[in-house]
């Protein structure tokens, strides 16, 4: 069995005995260490993960950042035999590394985001990928919703009133406003953002979307432009990926169309949306608030910000828990056996102009 997995197994019915059994499996399926699945594990030297003790019984690794050599002489001597690759977290994949790859047909990414892999030299490839947004979806989505209540009820600000003993001087504190029965538009209707919705329905929230296209069976109102959505609701949450078309979508027009009392949450990306021109809205009281867990150049923050008390910040934390990481470990692991297997891969990440199988 995969170390510290039991409990995301029980919870994502995941049959144990699939992966308690797998190393058995592989040992009949692949003899020796050179006839293991090779897979290339691309990081920056400073990123290091518990993926590679976890897979080295089960998968030839190959780790770049380990050898003396440079990494694109490392690259070219393994290159025939290099059909999947991991990219840990945010390393950058760019189209130069890829064409060194010449027989990679598999790119297994460790983030829910993927903009910083070269889209377009995958598109041209038919390079398959998947991302983590199944692994992290329930806790992007808890704190999302957490970030909501938070810049609602002012709790954040609060916290800091009580520590610098202002209740004790003046208990006439700031009014936050209700969560329940408020309009939520979602920008992006992935995994990450139909449990947004879920939750939001909880609590007596309208919800509407946004996404490339509608949805079909699901309960929430679509729109097809985030201007119109921005307009009709009054809090956004951002769940999308960073693309080009998605780079600051949220826009003068979208920020003006929230209006006054509007707030927005994101934890997609940063440059989802105009930094500069969300700090001017807040500074000035053209939106009511903001709760940010991603921002443009991280890990730099407008430092304007920092005297703002109708922002909430994060340090790009939403979708990390032991438990999300856990599911990290077991979803890297299922989708490259099922890749190696010719099965169904899960959580792919669907490059516009290709369908992959999915489950």
């Amino acid at each position: 069995m995969i170390p510290g997995t039991k409990n995301n197994m029980e919870r994502n019915n995941i049959n144990p005995q699939d992966l308690t059994m797998a190393s058995d499996a592989n040992q009949e399926c692949f003899p020796s260490n050179d006839d293991l699945p090779t897979v290339l594990l691309h990081r920056l030297p400073s990123f290091n993960s518990p993926l590679k003790e976890i897979l080295q019984p089960h998968f030839h690794l190959l780790d770049p950042a380990d050898s003396p050599e440079p990494a694109s002489s490392f690259l070219s001597s393994h290159a025939k035999s290099v059909r999947a690759l991991i990219c840990l977290y945010n390393t950058p994949l760019g189209a130069e590394t890829l064409r060194l790859l010449p027989s990679l047909e598999f790119i297994v990414a460790t983030s829910a985001g993927v903009d910083h892999i070269d889209l377009e030299e995958c598109r041209g490839r038919g390079i398959i990928m998947t991302n983590a947004s199944k692994a992290f979806a329930e806790d992007a989505a808890d704190y999302a919703v957490a970030l909501l209540i938070d810049v609602c009820r002012r709790i954040s600000t609060a916290d800091r009133y009580v520590r610098a003993g202002l209740w004790q001087v003046n208990r006439d504190y700031p009014l936050g406003f209700k969560l329940g029965r408020k309009r939520v538009g979602i920008v992006g209707l992935g995994r990450i953002g139909f449990e947004v919705g879920k939750r939001l329905e909880a609590f007596g929230c309208s919800i509407a979307y946004n996404s490339r296209q509608k949805k079909p069976s699901v309960p929430f109102s679509y729109h097809a432009n985030v201007v119109d959505l921005a307009e009709d609701n009054d809090a956004l949450i951002l769940c999308c990926p960073l693309t080009e078309q998605t780079h600051h979508i949220i826009n003068r027009e979208v920020l003006e169309a929230l209006g006054k009392e509007g707030v927005i949450i994101n934890v997609g990306r940063g440059a989802l949306i105009d930094e500069k021109l969300l700090v001017k809205f807040l500074s000035r009281g053209d939106i009511a608030g903001a709760g940010l867990d991603v921002f443009e150049n991280e890990p730099d923050v407008p430092r304007e910000v920092f005297e703002l008390d109708n922002v909430v910040l994060s340090p790009h934390r939403a979708i990390f828990t032991p438990e999300s990481l856990e599911a990290l470990n077991e979803l890297v692991f299922t989708n490259l056996k099922a890749f190696f297997s010719n099965k169904p891969l899960q959580s792919v990440f669907k490059i516009e102009g290709k369908d992959y199988p999915v489950m």
